[in-house]
């Protein structure tokens, strides 16, 4: 590792413990819906990270969070309409980027978990996904010295529990904040948009801030946005069972919209064009208008997080 990466994370470190404040104050965002947990630490981080990362927590130890949420396309899976899971299953949803989690009040695409501690016991146990038990996620984890040793630092219990297990993945996804994009900037009157961003800008204003709000760029409701509705997945209906709700999805974040390509929550759309011309058809807009709204959209791309060292891969090292 250079000292100049090592320097990176050391000072990423530093600044983490404030970073949902600073946002808040600075940048005038709401308060966090979720919040850190009485045992956050960097070791707690860390210990999130390394579970992250490690395939170990799947039934057959071949992929791990990051197999479909990758930090260099905002934690999403670029490569793929709908995620893959253990011997190559396909799911029936998007792995949406992972960014921003502190100001969600639901999870998933159809809102079916509440809290973000509770959001990984799906993808962790369902069998298209990583397809294990918790009890055998919990046996390993306690037979891995290292993994055992963080547990004890941090709980102060000899043996690890599930409560554990999703609080220290709660610590590394809740720190994963977006909010150094050059749209950023420009609110902080650091830069100016272009002619043609800035049309761009009050065509979202016009038409698109409703549902993807600013300074965060999604809200915390489900809406149809009228793509046809396969009969295999109606969204929010099948948690709620009210018909209102069939057709409904989570609103997503346009934040690093760039890098998070499949669109939709089936991942139908390939590129930003073909979405704009989704929505230039329900909204009447022309080539030039929805070019306008793309070069506002790329605006949003935060490549500092996107290229973040201390969100990318790591393995525990062991504290003296």
């Amino acid at each position: 590792m250079t000292n100049k990466v090592l320097i990176l994370i050391l000072l990423s470190g530093l600044l983490f413990s404030l970073t949902l404040d600073r946002i808040k104050t600075d940048l005038k965002w709401p308060a966090p819906i979720q919040k850190k947990t009485a045992y956050y630490s960097e070791t707690s981080f860390e210990l999130g990270r390394a579970l992250f990362y490690d395939p170990l927590l799947s039934v057959d130890s071949s992929i791990s969070c990051s197999s479909c949420h990758l930090s260099y396309t905002s934690f999403a899976h670029v490569d793929h309409p709908t995620s893959h899971g253990i011997a190559n299953r396909i799911g029936k949803r998007n792995a949406p980027g992972l960014y921003n989690l502190a100001w969600r009040q639901d999870f998933h695409w159809d809102g079916g978990v509440q809290t973000l501690t509770g959001q990984a016991l799906n993808p962790l146990t369902h069998p298209d996904e990583m397809g294990e038990t918790l009890e055998n996620i919990l046996l390993k984890l306690n037979q891995h010295k290292r993994y055992l040793s963080f547990f004890k630092r941090i709980y102060k219990q000899n043996v690890i529990e599930t409560w554990m297990l999703l609080d220290a993945l709660q610590q590394f996804t809740l720190a994963l904040v977006s909010d150094d994009s050059y749209y950023d900037k420009v609110q902080q009157n650091k830069g100016h948009f272009s002619v043609q961003q800035a049309q761009g800008q009050k065509l979202f204003e016009q038409y698109c801030n409703r549902c993807h709000e600013a300074p965060l760029f999604f809200s915390n409701r489900f809406e149809s946005n009228g793509i046809t509705i396969l009969s295999n997945d109606l969204g929010r209906f099948e948690i709620t069972g009210s018909e209102s709700d069939k057709g409904k999805f989570r609103i997503p974040s346009l934040r690093n919209i760039t890098h998070t390509l499949p669109y939709m929550h089936d991942g139908r759309l390939r590129s930003l064009k073909e979405v704009l011309r989704h929505y230039g058809q329900q909204l009447k807009l022309d080539d030039s208008q929805q070019k306008d709204l793309i070069a506002f959209l790329k605006t949003l791309t935060d490549s500092t997080f996107l290229s973040n060292p201390r969100f990318q891969y790591h393995t525990l090292t062991p504290k003296p």
